[in-house]
C-alpha cells in the first residue's frame, strides 16, 4: 500500500472516494477530521450494469471476461460493504449521502 501526504489549507472538508476510502476512515476519525464515512449500498443489479456498460464502452476487454469479472464483483460486493462497514463506515443509500453531505456544506452539524 502507498500513501500520499495532501493538505487541506483552509478546506472546512474533503471528500475521500472510492473502494479504499474505508481504510482512512480510523485515521481521520482520531484527528477529529471526520464529519462522516458512508459506504454506498446500492441495488447490486443495477452497479453489476452500469459498470458493464462502462466497460463495454471502454473496449479494454472482450465481452466474455467483463460479464464473468462483473459477475464476480456482484457476488463480491456483501463482503465489500461488510468490510468498509468493519472499518467504520456506515452503508448508506446514495440520496442519504447527499442530504448528509449538503447538511454539512451548509454549515448544520452531521444527523446520526
Amino acid at each position: 500500500m502507498s500513501t500520499r501526504l495532501f493538505k487541506l489549507a483552509d478546506s472546512p472538508l474533503f471528500v475521500a472516494e472510492g473502494i479504499f476510502a474505508a481504510e482512512i476512515v480510523g485515521e481521520c476519525r482520531r484527528r477529529g477530521l471526520l464529519a462522516g464515512a458512508y459506504a454506498l449500498r446500492r441495488p447490486r443489479s443495477a452497479t453489476f450494469l452500469r459498470r458493464l456498460a462502462r466497460d463495454l464502452a471502454e473496449q479494454r476487454k472482450g465481452p466474455r471476461v467483463l460479464v464473468r469479472r462483473g459477475v464476480a464483483l456482484l457476488r463480491a460486493e456483501p463482503a465489500v460493504l461488510r468490510r468498509q462497514t468493519g472499518l467504520g463506515a456506515e452503508a448508506a443509500r446514495g440520496r442519504d449521502v447527499l442530504r448528509r453531505v449538503a447538511r454539512l456544506l451548509a454549515g448544520h452539524p452531521p444527523v446520526r
